[in-house]
């Protein structure tokens, strides 16, 4: 390698540099946007469920069609995959997807929001049945919502599950999934929280012409929840990759600096041999 060649490197790693270093800064502006949006989300999120499990354990359990698997349904799951629309966020989505295919069976369709989970989901080998992906993923949450309703009512799955990367904080995110129909609550443990501030409720006309209403709300609302947590999650990744790819850079620039130094003074120090040479076979010609 020679000193041209070191020096060219060192303009592309210090270009890429520059890059990442932008990417870093914009991630984290986002970060912080979304990190708020998820922690404000939360204690609603855990509000409402809390409520609407307090309303189930005070009536029956044939109150709704969305707390029992549908009559003749089919054997066959649905796992709807909430993923990101771009990469460069190391192993956000990788991690999921692995998570995805050790916790579903070869009967397991999927449903995806977010482009790269639906390239991980066709590449691992899962029917992609519909594709929800969009600029915001906010948007297609109403109509992601009819379509595994209608495809549950219609006994074409016994259950379908939510994959995501569950947001945990700043730096740290894990992949989660829960069951979002049909619809289940450990009745037992409900019991035992005599303590409870919310449990004993005036309903008005009655829960069983309420539930069904708000048990449709309440799913839709998980699934607007994990979206939230996936995006807190997505830029809070994208920033420690590329904070990491830009150390990485500036190592490597470091490295190629000493090299690049070394060539030099390789360089001077062979012109000055061809130098004193050149003096000494002159002197003993003359």
């Amino acid at each position: 390698m020679n000193l041209r060649i070191v020096r060219k490197k060192i303009k592309s790693v210090d270009n890429v540099k520059k890059i990442t270093k932008a990417m870093e800064l914009v991630s984290a502006v986002k970060m912080k946007k979304f990190n708020q949006l998820a922690e404000e989300s939360t204690p609603y999120q855990e509000f409402l469920e809390k409520g609407i499990q307090n309303i189930v354990t005070m009536t029956e359990k044939n109150i709704s069609s969305l707390l029992e698997t549908p009559k003749n349904s089919s054997d066959r799951e649905l796992a709807i995959l909430i993923s990101t629309n771009k990469g460069l966020c190391g192993a956000f989505n990788i991690t999921l997807a692995r998570f995805l295919l050790k916790n579903s069976t070869n009967k397991t369709d999927l449903v995806t929001i977010g482009k790269k989970g639906a390239s991980l989901g066709n590449s691992l080998g899962f029917k992609n049945i519909a594709d929800f992906s969009s600029i915001d993923p906010l948007d297609n949450i109403p109509a992601l919502f009819q379509f595994i309703y209608d495809a549950f009512i219609q006994s074409k799955y016994r259950a379908i599950k939510l994959f995501y990367n569950s947001h945990i904080s700043a730096l740290k995110y894990e992949p989660f999934f829960e069951t979002l129909l049909p619809v289940k609550f450990d009745r037992n443990n409900l019991e035992n929280q005599s303590q409870d501030l919310f449990k004993n409720y005036l309903i008005e006309p009655s829960a069983e012409e309420i539930m069904h209403s708000l048990l449709l709300n309440y799913i839709e609302q998980k699934i607007r929840f994990a979206v939230i947590q996936t995006q807190a999650g997505e830029h809070s990744a994208r920033m420690m990759a590329m904070q990491n790819a830009t150390m990485n850079a500036s190592d490597i620039l470091l490295n190629l600096k000493l090299l690049g130094n070394k060539l030099r003074q390789e360089k001077i120090t062979n012109e000055l041999l061809d130098m004193i040479t050149a003096k000494e076979s002159v002197e003993t010609h003359n």
